[in-house]
């Protein structure tokens, strides 16, 4: 799983002119997923993303995570973030997985999240044509990829 992990004060996504997913202060995260992801990723990248320390303690130090500001979440599912450029202009997407295989993992992600954070979150629709709005605070981005742990 690859994910790209955003700061937000504010963050939306929108499916046909309707808002879907609304949230303040928290975490915009973009995820793709490939054949080869399983429930142990899954399990090493909720808990990852639910305790990183990138939000600003008392003393305005990146010390604290979502959990300890009680921030809100959107996860968007992705399939871009396994684009091969390597060869000529046009991606490939030749990585990551089809909707029978990325849907299930993708829901599963989403639950194990909703179970390390205690609440619901917000999602955007599999598969649809979504316009994800943001206000990246910090700017802070952070990007993780499960094969490829540091």
């Amino acid at each position: 799983m690859k994910t790209v992990i955003q700061r937000v004060s504010e963050s939306s996504v929108c499916i046909n002119n309707e808002v879907v997913a609304q949230i303040r202060q928290g975490l915009l995260v973009l995820v793709g997923i490939e054949d080869a992801d399983n429930q142990e990723d899954i399990n090493w990248l909720t808990s990852k993303i639910a305790n990183l320390r990138i939000f600003a303690d008392d003393k305005n130090v990146m010390n604290l995570s979502l959990k300890d500001v009680d921030g809100e979440m959107i996860i968007v599912s992705q399939f871009t973030l396994h684009a091969a450029t390597k060869k000529g202009n046009r991606p490939s997407y030749i990585k990551a997985s089809k909707p029978e295989i990325a849907i299930p993992l993708y829901e599963s992600f989403v639950q194990q999240m909703e179970a390390e954070l205690g609440k619901k979150i917000q999602t955007g629709q599999f598969g649809a044509d979504m316009k994800v709005s943001l206000v990246n605070d910090g700017p802070v981005t952070i990007i993780i990829d499960t094969k490829n742990r540091e």
